[in-house]
């Protein structure tokens, strides 16, 4: 749980700040000049790019050796990302399998000079498999590692 779990908390698992209580803070990143599109807005690549980084953390529990992304099955851009935004992503493993494990990330922006101010900017559903030396699909435990 985050350190938000004591701030007031809404119906849908949210702090009064607009954050959820209900997911785990896995990453969090400031965007850079050097991540804009030609519209000036941070490219929606590299903000794909991050959410694959952070959907990764939890399944790293569950698999005892190497995964991959197999499937993004759900990806809306809500919001735009501007440089110097203060971006928090959060997880929660919403399925495991024999072999793969799907995971929704949810992901809110600190506007820059908005102290506070947190704004759902993307918010995906994407799968990861555990995978052999060979590449190939593998069983992975119920529970996490650890």
């Amino acid at each position: 749980m985050s350190d938000h779990s004591s701030a007031a908390q809404g119906q849908s698992g949210q702090t009064g700040a607009g954050l959820p209580t209900d997911k785990e803070l896995v990453l969090k990143v400031i965007p850079m000049p050097a991540d804009c599109n030609a519209n000036g807005d941070i490219f929606g690549g590299w903000v794909m790019a991050q959410v694959d980084l952070a959907g990764s953390v939890l399944p790293a529990r569950y698999v005892d050796g190497r995964m991959a992304t197999v499937a993004v099955n759900q990806f809306i851009f809500k919001q735009p990302v501007r440089v110097g935004d203060i971006l928090s992503f959060f997880a929660e493993v919403t399925r495991v399998g024999n072999t793969s494990i799907t995971v929704q990330v949810e992901v809110y922006a600190e506007r820059f000079r908005a102290q506070g101010r947190y704004v759902k900017v993307t918010e995906a559903s994407l799968t990861y498999v555990a995978i052999d030396d060979q590449g190939k699909p593998r069983p992975i435990p119920k529970a996490p590692a650890g």
